[in-house]
């Protein structure tokens, strides 16, 4: 998950009259959401990314954070299924990205499971570590166990955090930068995982109590040491500087503040360098 990152797919911006149905902060500015989100997509092609856009989803805000409807392995993708009934919708979209990109479709979960790509942390190419949580449940991780057999997969249980109508992602809780290195919310790490990493000799950049709730922990690795963030954590980046990481920031006031989505729910990741 940090290795260089060739191909991604991003979806643009729809409509944004649902914004509370779907659980948003605030009414994103049409305009606004779709400038940033072109700002982003120019961030990932100055760094080398081929970006695949995807259309808009006028029925599904969230369509825009493309990371959790699917995971993609090295055979092709899984097509998962979000615990969050308005956005089950976005799987059949993002099955039609997939067949447009050439990315072959391995497999799709069916109720009752469920399971989100916030969910999935890959330590390598052969162990997959899930969280438990209430995105994805125990159903979507047998379901994955029988996707992906050559897999071993390890399962966590996450927090309970704010509950069931917030969204507690593993992947808000750690975003791995190198083999060696992951930036990381160490209150509401789940133990298991902390031991998994320290066992492969990954160390820490930790996030700030005060920079947590902005997503600070949110990042996306382009390549090993080079991340992608949101910008407006000052304290996160400074210590992800003095750890060696290079920076890389969009603005996101629209796109990610307002429904809770940073970089890593931004983008879905096709293809990275071997």
């Amino acid at each position: 998950m940090s290795a260089p990152l060739r191909r991604v797919l991003v979806r643009r911006p729809g409509s944004v009259d649902r914004w509370q149905e779907y659980g948003w902060r605030g009414r994103p500015d049409p305009a606004r959401i779709v400038e940033e989100h072109e700002a982003l997509v120019d961030v990932l092609r100055a760094a080398g990314v081929e970006v695949v856009v995807g259309e808009p989803l006028n029925s599904a805000l969230d369509a825009i954070y493309v990371h959790d409807p699917a995971a993609v392995t090295s055979r092709g993708a899984v097509l998962l299924r979000p615990a969050k009934e308005v956005r089950q919708v976005e799987v059949d979209a993002i099955e039609r990205d997939f067949h447009a990109a050439g990315i072959d479709v391995l497999a799709r979960l069916e109720a009752p499971a469920t399971a989100e790509g916030g969910d999935m942390l890959w330590l390598d190419e052969q162990t997959l570590v899930v969280g438990r949580g209430y995105r994805t449940n125990d159903g979507g991780i047998d379901a994955l166990r029988v996707t992906l057999p050559d897999v071993e997969m390890i399962a966590v249980d996450l927090p309970h955090h704010h509950g069931r109508e917030e969204v507690m992602h593993m992947l808000s809780l750690v975003s791995p930068l190198a083999d060696d290195l992951a930036l990381v919310y160490l209150p509401l790490m789940p133990v298991r995982l902390v031991e998994l990493l320290e066992q492969r000799g990954v160390g820490f950049v930790e996030v700030p109590d005060e920079e947590f709730d902005s997503m600070a922990c949110n990042v996306l690795a382009l390549a090993p040491r080079l991340a992608l963030a949101l910008d407006g954590n000052p304290e996160t980046r400074r210590r992800l500087e003095a750890a060696g990481a290079e920076v890389l920031v969009y603005s996101g006031e629209e796109l990610s503040r307002k429904g809770d989505g940073g970089p890593t729910c931004l983008t879905r990741p096709l293809v990275r360098a071997k």
